[in-house]
């Protein structure tokens, strides 16, 4: 019932996302939606539902908008940077993260890389290395939000000092 359900939400994901409704993106949708169900169905739904879960499940769809917001401003400020390319200042950027899970980690680079502007280059434990385009995209990092969020939605504990150990190449 519970890979029925992680499929059933991929699917509808898959169908919102891919505006396709033609028969190869129909089968490609189901096939990578069984699969996924099927391989990681424990991750996305546990096995026993808990007040945990459910809450987590909230704070998700709240992180959502915020984050697809941000993507919107980066994706703006990229655009004004093909403009004005004297604005560039590509750095990396390391710094350690409070968060302790694996899945808020993982979480927390794919938001970052899917911000334009900004790609994850690696994690190693609780160290991340981003290569930012401008000094813009670098200070947002340096902020700490976005790993605030993603900290709130997994019920990590807050812990401010982790985003202050920040270095730059």
């Amino acid at each position: 019932m519970q890979r029925l359900v992680v499929f059933l939400i991929l699917f509808a994901v898959w169908l919102v996302f891919s505006g396709h409704f033609d028969a190869l993106h129909l089968a490609l949708g189901l096939a990578c939606s069984a699969l996924v169900a099927v391989l990681s169905s424990e991750l996305l739904l546990p096995q026993t539902p808990s007040f945990r879960t459910a809450v987590t499940t909230w704070r998700v769809l709240r992180y959502l908008p915020w984050l697809l917001y941000q993507i919107v401003l980066a994706n703006l400020h990229v655009v004004y940077l093909v403009w004005r390319p004297g604005q560039l200042r590509p750095q990396i950027v390391q710094f350690r993260t409070g968060l302790t899970s694996d899945l808020a980690r993982v979480v927390l680079g794919n938001s970052i890389t899917l911000t334009p502007g900004t790609i994850t280059m690696d994690i190693v434990d609780d160290e991340f290395t981003v290569h930012a385009v401008s000094d813009q995209a670098a200070r947002s990092l340096r902020s700490g939000e976005m790993e605030r969020r993603v900290g709130h939605v997994f019920l990590e504990p807050d812990d401010p000092a982790s985003t202050n150990d920040v270095s730059h190449f």
